[in-house]
Formats: structure tokens, sequence, C-alpha cells
């Protein structure tokens, strides 16, 4: 009773192809594979913490960012949240030294 609806699962399942394997990347592997191409050469905590950060989809703060671009960026970020006063100098002390 239940081998025809056996056998036809079996039969679909392997005439479909694997998502992985098949036509393109997902945006999620396409995001994977970049930051772990970004991250090449870094090892343990330091590779775990640069791939967490760049999947969150937030930039890595490198030793190579100028203080303009740091301040830029937390310019734009502080914009973004409509800070103004007291806040946006808190956010910008905190953004500033956390990049």
């Amino acid at each position: 009773m239940y081998r025809p609806v056996l056998l036809a699962c079996l039969l679909l399942a392997a005439t479909m192809p694997l998502s992985a394997t098949a036509g393109t990347p997902t945006p999620q592997q396409q995001r994977m594979a970049e930051c772990s191409a970004r991250n090449k050469g870094l090892k343990g905590d330091a590779y775990k913490d640069a791939q967490r950060t760049c999947l969150s989809g937030h930039p890595a703060a490198t030793a190579a960012t100028t203080p303009q671009q740091r301040m830029t960026r937390c310019n734009a970020d502080a914009a973004t949240r409509q800070l103004s006063g007291d806040a946006r100098k808190t956010f910008m002390g905190n953004c500033l030294r956390s990049h």
C-alpha cells in the first residue's frame, strides 16, 4: 500500500537537483564566500570574530581605516539615526572608539 507512494517520492527526489550543487549560489552562500576570502590568513578567534562581523553586515574595523574614514562612517550612522545634541555626542564618542 505504501510502496507506490514511497517509490514515487524516491523517484521525485532523485530527479530534483540539489540546491547547494546546482546553478548559482544563494545570496547567503555568496556572502559566506566573500567574507571567507576577505578574512583569508586570519586564524582562530581573530578569524571567527572577523567572519561574525562580516556576515552580520557591519564593516570590520581594521588598522587600515583612517581617522577621517571613521569620522565619515560614524557621521553617516548618526545621521541615519537622526541623532542630535548630547545623544549625538555620546554616539559619536562610542562609535569612534569602537572603530
